[in-house]
């Protein structure tokens, strides 16, 4: 999350159930692309909007087998404008860094060890 957030995604921790977590990416217009909380080994997600499903990211095909590069390119170069997301050929430019998330509270947690 802090590498995505490092270009200026705009990504959370998203806790799908026990034990599940994932990746959910706040879009400009109000909905959240929620990336893995399945599960499953390939890399897709659901975009959301109030909780209603209102489109989605295919699996992305070899994903299974992705490094963690490659997952960050592959939610950093998603174009989420359709309702099947497809990845655009080149990354978007890279916007201004996200200070990481959980500020005070995760510093103390790691030790201080986090500037």
């Amino acid at each position: 999350m802090d590498k995505l957030r490092g270009k200026g995604v705009p990504a959370h921790l998203e806790r799908g159930g026990v034990n599940q977590f994932g990746v959910r990416v706040s879009l400009p217009d109000g909905r959240e692309a929620v990336w893995d909380t399945d599960g499953t080994a390939g890399l897709e997600a659901q975009v959301m909007r109030d909780g209603i499903l209102v489109g989605y990211v295919p699996e992305i095909e070899g994903s299974e087998n992705f490094d963690e590069q490659q997952v960050i390119d592959a939610i950093e170069r998603t174009d989420y404008n359709q309702p099947v997301a497809r990845r655009r050929s080149t990354a978007p430019p890279t916007a201004p860094p996200l200070p990481p998330e959980g500020g005070f509270f995760r510093r103390m947690f790691g030790g201080f060890r986090e500037r």
